[in-house]
């Protein structure tokens, strides 16, 4: 009997866990489609719009690096209740800010409430598939796309009838409502594991930022996805604002698809064999997206580059999080900030390089980028999860 309840505690943190990515995935995917009109709205270059994204991963970057910090001391659940809770707001506040000195603040802020909300839920996450005995990690990301091809999706038609800001409020509402109901059921970590690390430090092994490099990479294609292929189809291919959307929605649609099918893919076939496939059709995908010459096969492209990059991210972080000799949360702290320090850099180089050639090119080199991920794609074989023995304990801290 004590069995059972365990499973069922753990069933539910699991579905718990599932609907913290999705709501994160929705407010990420709804910034997408807000990014022409803030262009617009506030009458800035591609160069200072890349400048105000850059801030965005700063923020990220900044909550990331103390996360692994929190969570040793207060556990996964407590460290998403505050980010996701205050995050709800931040795509509201971008939408508010009425100039570049405010937009700033907001995109740092929100910046910061999503990367947090990203490192704890990856680690509830990884405790979860350690609980189960079962790889739940690519599934869980696919909730985190499925929730950013709604955002997507949804977005450009909302915007275009209704205002940017009607859109954001919806967005707000409903990403608190789902978050709210979430965390009471997430799986908390026992305090001895937890104790582990209790002071701020960076871990040893090499191997973990070999790892978080991966992330980088993979990161900073899949981030010039979200910041930039609106404006790529709309100001390089014709594309309309609602057409210009569906960009990122084919993208993340796809993604969502196939992150639910990638944990069997993941459990037959192994971390390291999936990964190589993956980067490979990402690679061919966002090669077509820069040389196509129309919207249409563009957005085919990106929904391409979707499908292999797809469980790319949800290996890598699994590999983040079960590195030898740390726990979980410290592992996937340095993997995720790595990870979005691509994110942090990229948007303004891309903008940078934008404003004095075109996207095209950008899209091509970024193929690259995914070849390289790869050749090191053997470094994910700690992706393939142990059994976790200690206890765990659900809707408390």
């Amino acid at each position: 009997m004590s069995v059972q309840i365990t499973m069922q505690a753990a069933t539910r943190g699991r579905w718990a866990v599932a609907g913290i990515f999705l709501a994160n995935g929705f407010l990420t995917g709804s910034w997408a489609p807000q990014i022409p009109v803030f262009l617009t709205r506030l009458d800035i270059s591609k160069f200072t719009l890349g400048l105000l994204i850059l801030l965005f991963g700063a923020g990220a970057v900044a909550a990331m690096t103390w996360c692994g910090h929190l969570m040793s001391r207060h556990g996964s659940r407590a460290v998403l209740r505050w980010f996701g809770l205050c995050g709800s707001f931040g795509l509201l506040a971008v939408a508010l800010a009425p100039n570049v000195p405010l937009a700033a603040i907001a995109m740092f802020i929100f910046g910061g409430s999503i990367g947090g909300m990203d490192v704890a839920m990856n680690a509830n996450a990884v405790a979860v598939e350690r609980r189960l005995s079962s790889a739940i990690m690519s599934s869980s990301h696919g909730f985190w796309s499925l929730g950013g091809f709604a955002g997507g999706a949804l977005g450009g038609f909302a915007i275009q009838n209704y205002g940017h800001f009607a859109h954001a409020t919806v967005v707000t509402v409903l990403a608190f409502a789902v978050i709210a109901l979430a965390v009471g059921h997430l799986i908390v970590e026992d305090k001895p594991e937890a104790a582990e690390h209790r002071k701020f430090s960076l871990p040893a092994n090499p191997l973990v930022y070999l790892v978080g490099l991966m992330a980088l990479l993979t990161m900073v294609s899949e981030g010039a996805v979200l910041d930039w292929a609106a404006l790529y189809l709309q100001q390089e291919l014709g594309a309309d604002l609602a057409i210009a959307g569906l960009a990122y929605a084919a993208f993340s649609g796809v993604m969502a698809l196939m992150r639910f099918l990638g944990d069997g893919v993941r459990n037959r076939f192994g971390a390291v064999a999936t990964l190589r496939g993956s980067a490979l059709v990402a690679a061919a995908g966002m090669l077509v997206a820069g040389l196509s010459p129309s919207p249409w096969l563009a957005i085919a492209a990106f929904a391409f580059c979707g499908f292999g990059i797809a469980n790319m991210v949800p290996i890598i972080f699994s590999a983040g999080g079960n590195q030898e000799g740390m726990s979980s949360g410290t592992g996937m702290s340095v993997v995720t900030t790595m990870g979005y320090s691509g994110i942090l850099v990229a948007p303004s180089a891309i903008g940078f390089v934008a404003e004095h050639s075109s996207f095209g090119p950008i899209f091509v080199a970024l193929s690259g980028l995914l070849i390289v991920v790869l050749l090191m794609a053997g470094l994910a074989h700690r992706a393939e999860f142990a059994p976790e023995p200690d206890g765990f304990q659900v809707g408390s801290t």
